[in-house]
């Protein structure tokens, strides 16, 4: 018997294949990746990575705070750029999203992503 519980918010883009925003599994929670889509809408916010990774942290935000917890309870992430040497942008935005410790992070380019979107994050929380 499988303990996963699926976290869905309609304040965060609804999934746009066979997978869950997020699993709750025991104390983790297991983020889907989140690209710049705007919640209720099926195309990407803007061509700026800026507002892109802006939307991303408040699409993961609102995934989060489904899962009874939020931001800072994230303790991975592993970011997917089109282009890493936007890696600064990204480095000054999260950074206004966090608090220390930071999570651990990895980042890494991609030559696409979904909706060909800039970039997209996954993560995972302990609560």
């Amino acid at each position: 018997m499988s303990n996963k519980l699926p976290i869905k918010t309609p304040n965060a883009p609804q999934a746009i294949g066979p997978y869950s925003q997020a699993i709750k599994k025991d104390s983790l929670v297991f983020m889907s990746g989140q690209i710049p889509l705007v919640p209720g809408a099926t195309e990407l916010i803007g061509t700026d990575l800026a507002e892109q990774t802006h939307q991303v942290f408040k699409n993961l935000q609102s995934v989060a705070e489904a899962s009874g917890g939020g931001l800072n309870d994230i303790v991975k992430l592993t970011i997917y750029l089109t282009d890493l040497s936007a890696f600064a942008i990204v480095n000054e935005i999260m950074a206004s999203y966090f608090i220390e410790p930071y999570p651990a992070r990895a980042t890494i380019e991609v030559s696409a992503l979904p909706k060909s979107a800039l970039v997209e994050v996954e993560a995972i929380l302990a609560l």
